[in-house]
C-alpha cells in the first residue's frame, strides 16, 4: 500500500484541482443535471487513463524529447479550449434551457477534451517520469491506468454535486447568463496560466 500512495495522492490532488474539465462538468451539472456531468465524468477519466496509459508505454518519451510537438500540442489545446469558452460566452440561457441533452454527446464531450487539454498530457508525462521509473510493461503500466480511473471519476463527480447544488441559483435569465460568462473566463484561465507560467509561449 505504501508505494501506492504517493500515486493515489497525486491522482486525488490532480482530479480535484480546477481544469477545464472540472469545469465543463461543473457548468453542465448546473444547467443540464448530473446524468450529462457523469457521462463528461467517465469520458474524461477513461480518456485520461488510456492516454495514461499510451505515454506510459512509449509516447511520453518522444514527446519528452519533442519540444516543438509539446508547443503545438499547447496550441493546439489552449485555442480548442478558448473557442469552448467563447461559444459558452455567446450562449443565451433561453438556449441552454431548451436544448437537448445527449449523454453520449456528453461522453465524447469529455473524451475529447482530454485529448486537447494540456493539463491531462503534462499530468500522463509526470506519472511516466516519477511513478513508473521505467517499469514500461503493459502490466506494471496498466494497474496505474485503472488506479487512475477509480479515482479521478469520483473527484471528476465533485465538481458535479457542486453545479447541481447550484442550479436553482440559476433561475433567472440574468443570473444563468452571468454564470455562463464566469464559467467562460475561467475556462480560458485555466487553459491560458498554466501555458504561460510554464513559457509555452516565451521567446
Amino acid at each position: 500500500m505504501s508505494q501506492w500512495l504517493p500515486f493515489i495522492l497525486f491522482v486525488l490532488a490532480a482530479s480535484v484541482t480546477p481544469g477545464p474539465t472540472n469545469l465543463l462538468i461543473l457548468g453542465s451539472a448546473a444547467r443540464f443535471g448530473l446524468p450529462l456531468a457523469l457521462a463528461i465524468a467517465l469520458g474524461a477519466s477513461v480518456a485520461a487513463s488510456t492516454m495514461l496509459l499510451v505515454v506510459g508505454l512509449g509516447l511520453g518519451g518522444l514527446l519528452l524529447r519533442s519540444p516543438l510537438l509539446q508547443l503545438a500540442m499547447t496550441w493546439v489545446g489552449v485555442a480548442w479550449i478558448s473557442f469552448m469558452a467563447w461559444r459558452l460566452m455567446q450562449h443565451h440561457p433561453a438556449t441552454l434551457q431548451t436544448a437537448s441533452v445527449d449523454r453520449r454527446q456528453g461522453l465524447l464531450q469529455g473524451a475529447g477534451l482530454q485529448l486537447v487539454n494540456p493539463k491531462t498530457w503534462l499530468m500522463s508525462l509526470s506519472v511516466s517520469a516519477i511513478f513508473l521509473d521505467g517499469a514500461n510493461t503493459l502490466a506494471s503500466v496498466g494497474q496505474y491506468a485503472l488506479l487512475f480511473l477509480l479515482l479521478s471519476t469520483p473527484c471528476l463527480m465533485l465538481w458535479g454535486l457542486l453545479g447541481a447544488g447550484s442550479a436553482h441559483l440559476l433561475g433567472k435569465p440574468s443570473r444563468a447568463l452571468l454564470f455562463n460568462r464566469l464559467m467562460a473566463l475561467l475556462l480560458l484561465a485555466s487553459a491560458w496560466l498554466p501555458a504561460l507560467l510554464a513559457g509555452k509561449f516565451s521567446n
